[in-house]
């Protein structure tokens, strides 16, 4: 009688699996998280705050129809989601532009090449690799024995907090950079550096 309940693995075993998952899946270089470093590297920790809160929120918007299986009902218009990828593509190649671009911290002075929510938003809801990892994950967590304990909400909220912690990881990570960047040599290197990564990671989302 007990046995069946008692081979299901704890609820700690369970949420440990689901957050190794989103860590190594979730957590892997692609366009949000790369925009996110190399923001934080060009224009430091407090000016790419407000674009990394549109990614995360985007993303999160991308967990939920992930969730609620509106993926299905997106995937049968065509035409929006390469007019998406279209835009984010867009934003990608500017925002690489003005991060190889910028200059050294402390001759910055311009407010508007900074990146804004809107468009972290827009690049994180149009980013192919966040339908991808994010599907692998809620799918794996939902089929599997690791996860099969797990309500819906409890996988959503974890996902949820997995996404702010990653990206502020990586915004972390890229604004360590940003005391290098003000000597002018240091900069150039390590925003073209940024820029062609973010270029890169994009093109794999894409195509790969």
């Amino acid at each position: 009688m007990f046995e069946p309940l008692l081979s299901q693995p704890a609820p700690w075993r369970q949420l440990l699996a689901l957050v190794l998952a989103s860590t190594v899946v979730m957590g892997s270089p692609g366009p949000a998280t790369i925009s996110v470093t190399a923001a934080g590297a060009a224009f430091g920790l407090r000016h790419s705050l407000r674009y990394t809160c549109g990614i995360v929120l985007g993303t999160i918007a991308v967990l939920l129809v992930v969730a609620t299986g509106v993926t299905a009902a997106l995937a049968s218009m065509p035409g929006l989601g390469q007019l998406l990828a279209a835009a984010s593509a867009t934003y990608i190649l500017y925002l690489a532009f003005r991060i190889a671009t910028a200059p050294p911290l402390a001759a910055r002075t311009a407010e508007a090449s900074r990146p804004t929510g809107p468009a972290g938003f827009l690049l994180a809801v149009a980013n192919p690799k966040a339908y991808v990892a994010i599907a692998a994950v809620f799918a794996g967590a939902t089929s599997s024995e690791a996860g099969a304990g797990l309500g819906p909400w409890t996988k959503l909220g974890v996902l949820t907090l997995m996404i702010v912690a990653i990206h502020a990881l990586w915004l972390v990570a890229g604004a360590a950079f940003a005391g290098m960047l003000r000597r002018p040599a240091a900069s150039r290197v390590i925003n073209l550096f940024f820029a062609a990564t973010l270029v890169l990671t994009t093109v794999l989302a894409v195509y790969g």
